[in-house]
């Protein structure tokens, strides 16, 4: 059983991510993590709650142990009534303080509280809410175990030929002025992979197809593997490139990783955060915290088998 995320649910959010996570409550697409941006009123820690329905529960939670986040997170279950076919589910939402207690009414974007961070955020990582979603006979409590997520907006891929100027950093990670978004707010846009032809290198079998584009969703390759989105085979595997270099096989929706290194200019860096946006400051995100990259800069990045290849 799949749940689509609803339009009117995933606008509420500036940004969003299926895979771009290291942990297994994401495996297959199965949690999405909702990043709300400044809102409105300037406020940049308030979380609007994705759903309608009843808190059922609020618990603290153990985070691992990380140097700059507390060993605690805090779970929220929502017996949910809406929107769309999220009726009679329950929805377990995490990184929020919640000031909702059991027994509240929720109805879509109050706020369910502050966000925070714990030792589950790379210190790459925006705040935002981790949202998963469970039939009435699952355990909530469990980590992993939520059902398949489906996305209810349509993606535009964007064309990205791996060159950018830097607009902005962080002590982990440099920010590219393209892919630009042509539209903000309009629509969600990502990252394009590659749509027919041959991957750089001869490096696919003769029972390897390509993929036929779609947006790029994940850790590159800094986390084990990541999501191709809005594909029109969803269930064909298929290898998966970038400006002509082999990323993986995507099986399905879900890409497996290959042994690569992403470069900057012919440097190793960390990887790329790739993920789907409706914001104007939308760009490629480097994560470089081993490498100062500077504002004004000109980059090219290039995905590289980690063997030399």
């Amino acid at each position: 059983m799949a749940v689509t995320l609803p339009e009117e649910l995933l606008t509420r959010y500036q940004r969003f991510s299926l895979y771009n996570s290291p942990y297994p409550a994401h495996d297959e697409g199965c949690a999405v993590d909702l990043y709300p941006g400044t809102l409105r009123d300037g406020r940049t820690s308030a979380a609007p709650s994705p759903v309608s329905g009843t808190v059922r529960e609020t618990r603290d939670v153990r985070a691992p142990p990380k140097p700059y986040a507390p060993e605690h997170d805090h779970l929220i279950l929502i017996d949910c009534d809406g929107p769309g076919d999220l009726e009679g589910l329950t929805a377990r939402i995490l990184h929020v303080e919640p000031a909702v207690e059991a027994g509240d009414r929720i109805e879509r974007g109050d706020s369910l509280g502050e966000l925070v961070r714990a030792g589950f955020f790379a210190p790459w990582v925006d705040n935002h809410l981790h949202l998963g979603l469970r039939r009435p006979d699952q355990n909530p409590h469990r980590a992993s175990g939520s059902l398949p997520l489906e996305i209810g907006v349509d993606l535009r891929p964007l064309e990205w030929d791996g060159t950018g100027t830097v607009v902005s950093t962080g002590e982990t990670y440099a920010v590219l002025d393209a892919p630009t978004h042509p539209a903000p707010g309009e629509a969600f846009v990502g990252v394009r992979s590659d749509g027919g032809g041959e991957p750089s290198g001869g490096r696919r079998s003769s029972s390897e197809r390509r993929s036929d584009g779609g947006v790029l969703d994940g850790g590159l390759p800094h986390y084990d593997g990541g999501g191709l989105l809005a594909v029109s085979e969803p269930d064909v595997e298929s290898v998966v490139t970038l400006n002509g270099d082999r990323l993986g096989v995507a099986r399905g929706r879900t890409i497996t990783w290959d042994d690569v290194v992403v470069t900057a200019n012919g440097e190793p860096i960390t990887g790329l955060s790739l993920f789907c946006a409706r914001d104007a400051d939308f760009g490629a995100k480097l994560i470089c915290p081993d490498r100062a990259l500077e504002v004004g800069q000109r980059v090219r990045v290039r995905v590289r088998s980690s063997g030399g290849d």
